[in-house]
């Protein structure tokens, strides 16, 4: 059974981090972790089971998309965009968009709240 867990605990601040390895994968499912949560956006990785995608949605937000391990296909407005491990792709504002599956992949996601006042 597919499931999304999450876990919205924010990484200790002054302290370097091995990114791709502070979040592991888990059999049939999408991991989230938060990295830093604000007003103004917030910064996530995401560990993606082989055959586990997001499903089709639209942000009101800039969004930007970076593969850290692995490759993955992001679909934006039907335009589909492959890409590879430390590849990363802004999704505008208002664009349907969804991540199609391509094996197991990580990501970071930016979510950019400021500027649409």
């Amino acid at each position: 059974m597919d499931k999304n867990t999450s876990d919205n605990t924010e990484l200790e601040t002054g302290k370097a981090h091995i990114i791709v390895e502070i979040i592991e994968y888990v059999p049939n499912s999408v991991v989230i972790k938060t990295i830093i949560k604000k007003s103004t956006g917030n910064i996530s990785i995401m560990s993606f089971d082989g055959g586990e995608g997001l499903t089709e949605k639209t942000s009101p937000f800039d969004t930007f998309a970076q593969i850290i391990e692995g490759n993955a296909e992001i679909v934006i407005d039907n335009v589909s965009n492959f890409l590879e491990s430390g590849m990363g792709i802004i999704i505008p504002a208002h664009l349907s968009n969804f991540i199609r599956p391509n094996g197991r992949f990580k990501m970071i996601q930016t979510i950019i709240k400021s500027g649409y006042e």
